[in-house]
């Protein structure tokens, strides 16, 4: 039989005066392992929640690796490169990468009787994913873009329906300027979506890559880019780094230069302030892992000091220092075992009760989302349940010690 487990059990299931010391400092203690465990769940679901969602928006737009003209990647304008189905072949063929799509960049102006606006042409292929863009809709349909004809179709953003007042199925003309003059398109809105992105949201707009090709004066095989997406984000850099020894530098049948750069070099600013949020999650997470030691090592000592008389009894019959401070750690874990299943119930409850309901609101042109978004990390949560066990038994082995400086005679007229 384990002793010191079966004497804790004892002392924490046994009915004791309720005008003990014990009882509140107990509470105390439960109370703050579990507020600070709820709150590192919470946080730890927010951050993620709010990375993975602002990045899935950032690499909706632009996806994980783009490949374009040197000229392109260095100045942000859009020039051509070659991207007929031999080099498609080629970055397919490169490991990592899952999906190839073809785009083309042209900038306009949308005008219609009572105002007008800048924008920029995204003209995309039947092979584009437009996951992103059906999880985003709002109005309308998501057209069918194709490479080879005009379907004289886009896809606008509800901030640039907003601006220039305007709905699906409307008609609106569109100007090219460029140095062969001005040209003149008319397009019918098939569909509006919005990301609350506003980077993107205030100026891109969906159409089909031929005509784009066609309003840059280029040929069919040419376009501004591909984007790629590869099969696992995290390991983005290494399939850029395969695409930097395979197709950078070389050239074109025009005489062009490949280039490629990640969604984390082409957003640098996006990256770096969400890369900012990890700092916040380990500042919580030590505040929070402080504020629940301290708490259990004050409720260790009053307890110990509570229980002297029992202390000295214990060593009057032989039990050494080491039995009685086990009794005590076991003690102090099934506090903190309560606690944590409370905070568990707390924090997992609300992450819940956000991810179905969303009643905690964001304002949209701030944090990019309507809602505060929330992710479940199963392993993540494992891992912080363990560690804050673990910590929090080890920084009560030192005023466990306490009970080696109680000595038997003393502790009778302790009480």
């Amino acid at each position: 039989m384990n002793l010191p487990l079966f004497i804790a059990r004892k002392i924490y299931g046994g009915k004791t005066d309720s005008k003990q010391v014990s009882r509140p400092a107990i509470r105390i203690a439960t109370a703050g392992v579990a507020i600070g465990l709820a709150v590192m769940l919470i946080s730890v679901s927010v951050v993620l929640g709010f990375k993975h969602t602002i990045r899935d928006k950032v690499i909706g737009f632009g996806s994980h690796i783009q490949v374009a003209n040197f000229m392109t990647m260095q100045t942000g304008d859009s020039y051509p490169i070659q991207m007929g189905d031999s080099m498609i072949t080629v970055l397919k063929s490169t490991p990592g990468v899952k999906h190839v799509q073809r785009y083309a960049m042209k900038q306009g102006i949308l005008k219609t009787d009572h105002d007008f606006l800048g924008v920029v042409f995204k003209g995309i292929g039947p092979e584009y994913d437009t996951t992103f863009l059906h999880q985003n809709i709002k109005q309308g349909i998501i057209p069918r873009f194709r490479d080879d004809s005009n379907g004289n179709k886009i896809l606008i953003s509800q901030s640039i329906a907003d601006k220039l007042g305007v709905k699906s199925n409307d008609k609106i003309y569109s100007y090219f300027i460029d140095q062969n003059g001005v040209r003149t398109r008319r397009f019918i809105i098939a569909g509006i979506y919005q990301t609350n992105l506003s980077q993107y949201d205030d100026f891109t707009c969906f159409t089909d890559l031929n005509t784009i090709v066609k309003l840059n004066g280029w040929d069919h095989d040419q376009a501004t880019g591909a984007e790629l997406i590869v099969k696992d984000f995290d390991k983005v850099d290494d399939v850029e780094s395969g695409l930097v020894a395979k197709v950078n530098r070389t050239l074109d049948r025009y005489g062009e230069t490949y280039s490629s750069k990640t969604i984390r070099d082409l957003c640098p600013q996006i990256f770096s302030w969400l890369g900012l949020l990890d700092l916040n999650v380990w500042i919580i997470l030590t505040l929070m892992i402080a504020v629940a030691g301290v708490t259990m090592i004050s409720g260790l000592l009053i307890i110990i000091l509570e229980r002297t008389v029992m202390i000295g009894i214990l060593k009057a019959i032989g039990a050494r220092n080491k039995t009685i401070r086990h009794t005590f750690m076991w003690f102090a874990a099934f506090i903190i075992c309560k606690g944590m299943l409370i905070g568990n119930l707390i924090g997992l409850g609300l992450i819940t009760l956000q991810r179905f309901i969303g009643f905690v609101k964001l304002d949209p042109q701030t944090y990019y989302v309507n809602t505060v978004p929330v992710e479940y990390n199963l392993p993540l949560f494992i891992i912080l349940n363990v560690s804050t066990l673990l910590i929090c038994l080890f920084v009560l082995i030192a005023p466990s010690y306490l009970i080696s400086h109680i000595h038997p005679a003393k502790s009778m007229r302790y009480e």
